[in-house]
């Protein structure tokens, strides 16, 4: 899948690495404060308690939280999906992946 950079939309300073042309694309350091929010459900705290470098080189994780942030629930299939990306990124002990 081809890879490429691209300028934070917010701070105009910081590069993301991006698979696929985004419209509105943060850096994790223009979404940290909406991600350290306090999450409620002891199930969901659980599942988003990884470590914070995959938060930071994975845009789709933070979408994944973000979500369930704004609207206080997830799909099954959004749950299967971060597991599965936690689980890929910890078996290869590579967090630079996207």
């Amino acid at each position: 899948m081809a890879r490429f950079k691209q300028k934070c939309f917010r701070c105009k300073k910081n590069f993301v690495l991006v698979t696929s042309k985004q419209k509105y694309v943060l850096c994790y350091d223009c979404q940290k404060d909406e991600l350290s929010k306090e999450i409620k459900d002891k199930n969901m705290k659980k599942l988003f308690d990884i470590p914070e470098d995959y938060y930071k080189d994975n845009i789709f994780l933070r979408n994944i939280k973000l979500s369930f942030i704004r609207y206080g629930n997830l799909t099954e299939k959004q749950i299967n999906a971060f597991k599965k990306t936690v689980k890929e990124l910890s078996e290869n002990g590579n967090t630079k992946r996207n």
